[in-house]
């Protein structure tokens, strides 16, 4: 039986363990770009067997919330390539989340003070984080406006183009954000999508956009490279489908032949219960689909685990766990987990923005 403290591969990506940190917004980089402090604070955490980053903005009208990151800019790429460069040299591994928001953002961070663009022009009933006087502060989405038929082949290239950064960047690869009610998920679910052109209705219509942004990215950097995260039935940013396991298993069946290094499923709402009684998911099936139709990347799982449950997962076939919270506090979660050590506690008012503390600054075991 294999250990969660074992080896893994997943794709073209030898990982010394089987625990992923789980990516984990910060707002910590002014003007979308990484600091020095950014690179203590993955370097902390290099131990994982995989480091996968917060969410990243692939283009400017693709930011949501202030201070994060983004992959477009030469000072952005120059930040990340710090990243990199220290995270490696403490053996770790590291790969970065490609992210367009979508509807889930406000007018004051899109260029020109434009209004987001979305599937179809339905605002999301959801918070993003403005930063005031210095003082993150939660404030309502603004409207969107449906996105043009005509603009899609650029999304698609926006993605591709930050691939191709990522690994001029020095990542060892790229996690597609297909989760949380971000764009791709947008255009995937029925509550976010009521579009009548060839990317709406059916489900086939309706995973067209992320099934192309997937092939665009394999087709840049490798298969082996390249993972998505998907979220079935979270109901984050105000995201619902009328059918999730038909959709997901459809989805999941079209990227199996893409030989992905990994598929990353949240399992449940995601930060909240891993069941939703109002909202039943068969995991395991959709696993055995993509199995089935030929999928090998290794299977991620996420959402609430500790080690009993972790190990569970693992024994039960799950290739690798990621875990979210648990890395804010703990720096050194692998060898707390390995050695049933106490967990530090999260400080939840540093959560996002600020500096060093409650980033940089958590106690490790030695």
């Amino acid at each position: 039986m294999p250990s969660l403290f074992e080896p893994v591969q997943a794709g073209d990506l030898h990982l010394a363990n089987r625990i992923a940190m789980a990516p984990l917004t910060r707002n910590r980089a002014p003007d979308a770009i990484p600091t020095p402090l950014m690179a203590t604070y993955y370097t902390q955490r290099a131990s994982a067997g995989l480091l996968i980053t917060e969410a990243t903005a692939i283009s400017p009208q693709g930011q949501g919330y202030a201070d994060v990151p983004g992959l477009y800019g030469t000072e952005q790429l120059d930040g990340w390539k710090r990243v990199t460069s220290a995270v490696h040299a403490a053996d770790g591994k590291i790969v970065v989340q490609l992210w367009h928001v979508g509807r889930v953002s406000h007018t004051d961070l899109q260029p020109g003070n434009v209004a987001p663009v979305a599937p179809s022009a339905i605002r999301a009933k959801a918070k993003t984080v403005l930063i005031k006087d210095g003082v993150p502060t939660y404030t309502d989405t603004s409207m969107p406006r449906a996105l043009d038929l005509s603009e899609l082949p650029g999304i698609v290239q926006d993605y591709r183009h930050a691939a191709r950064n990522a690994i001029a960047c020095g990542f060892d690869g790229v996690e597609i954000h297909g989760a949380n009610g971000y764009l791709l998920d947008q255009f995937l679910k029925t509550s976010a999508n009521r579009r009548t052109d060839d990317y709406g209705g059916s489900i086939r219509n309706r995973a067209r956009l992320t099934l192309e942004v997937v092939r665009a990215i394999v087709d840049e950097i490798g298969g082996g490279r390249t993972g998505i995260r998907l979220s079935p039935v979270t109901p984050a940013n105000d995201i619902a489908d009328d059918n999730p396991q038909q959709l997901f298993d459809y989805l999941l069946a079209q990227l199996a032949p893409l030989e992905l290094a990994y598929v990353h499923i949240v399992e449940g709402a995601t930060g909240g219960p891993r069941e939703l009684p109002d909202r039943p998911f068969d995991y395991a099936a959709l696993k055995a689909v993509y199995r089935k139709a030929g999928g090998k990347g290794a299977w991620m799982v996420n959402n609430a685990y500790d080690r009993p449950l972790a190990e569970a997962a693992v024994a039960a076939g799950a290739d690798i766990v990621a875990f979210g919270r648990p890395f804010i506090a703990n720096p050194d979660l692998v060898a707390r987990l390995e050695k049933n050590a106490p967990l530090n506690k999260p400080d939840s008012a540093t959560f996002y923005g600020g500096a060093a503390a409650g980033y940089t600054d958590y106690p490790t075991l030695y």
